[in-house]
C-alpha cells in the first residue's frame, strides 16, 4: 500500500474559449463566486470560482482553448444532500435551457448531469441508501415523486448480488482503507 497522506478533492481547472461565457454560467446558474481574477504573464486570463468561503477557488477557468475543439474534462461533479436537491438542480437546468440534461439512476446514486456553455458535463447527485456493482445506468424519471423514484430503484437492483445498505459498504471500506 502506499504511503500517502490524507488528501481530498480541491479544485478543478477548466480551458475555456469565451470566459465571460462560462464565468457567468458557474456564477448564474450554479451560484459560484467570483473569488479573483486576472492575466498570466503567459498572455491567459484566469478567473477562481468558489460557493464555499474556506476554498480560495474550486474551479478555475482558464482562457486559452481553441474554439470548436472538444473538451477535455469528462465531468465536474458535485455532491448534494438529497433527490430532492437533484431534482431542483434538474428543474433549475431545464428553467435555464441547459442543453444534455440526463437525469440517471445508477442505482447507488441519483444524478442529474448537463452541459455548460461550452461541453463540459456537469453531474450532481446524492447517494441512494443502496450500494449496487457499478457500472449501471438507467433513465431517471422526475415525473415520478421521491418515493416512487426510490422505490423504482429499488426493484431495479434488488435481485443484483452485490445491492446491500451502503452503510454496511461503507464500513467494509473503512476496515480496508485501515480508517
Amino acid at each position: 500500500m502506499l504511503n500517502l497522506p490524507e488528501f481530498e478533492f480541491s479544485h478543478l481547472g477548466i480551458y475555456v474559449t469565451d470566459m465571460d461565457k462560462v464565468r457567468d454560467f458557474y456564477t448564474g446558474l450554479l451560484g459560484f463566486r467570483v473569488t479573483d481574477a486576472g492575466g498570466h504573464p503567459n498572455g491567459q486570463r484566469l478567473t477562481f470560482l468558489s460557493r464555499d468561503p474556506k476554498d480560495h477557488h474550486q474551479i478555475v477557468l482558464v482562457s486559452g482553448r481553441k474554439p470548436a475543439t472538444p473538451s477535455t474534462v469528462n465531468q465536474i461533479t458535485f455532491r448534494v444532500a438529497s433527490l430532492k436537491a437533484v431534482r431542483a438542480m434538474h428543474d433549475l437546468a431545464v428553467a435555464n435551457g441547459v442543453a444534455g440534461i440526463d437525469p440517471i439512476s445508477h442505482g447507488n446514486a441519483w444524478s442529474v448531469y448537463f452541459m455548460d456553455p461550452e461541453g463540459n458535463r456537469i453531474e450532481f447527485f446524492c447517494d441512494t441508501p443502496w450500494y449496487v456493482a457499478q457500472p449501471r445506468r438507467e433513465r431517471l424519471d422526475f415525473s415520478l415523486s421521491d418515493e416512487e423514484i426510490e422505490a423504482a430503484t429499488y426493484r431495479s437492483i434488488k435481485d443484483d448480488p452485490s445491492t446491500r445498505p451502503f452503510a454496511e459498504w461503507r464500513t467494509e471500506k473503512r476496515r480496508e482503507f485501515g480508517r
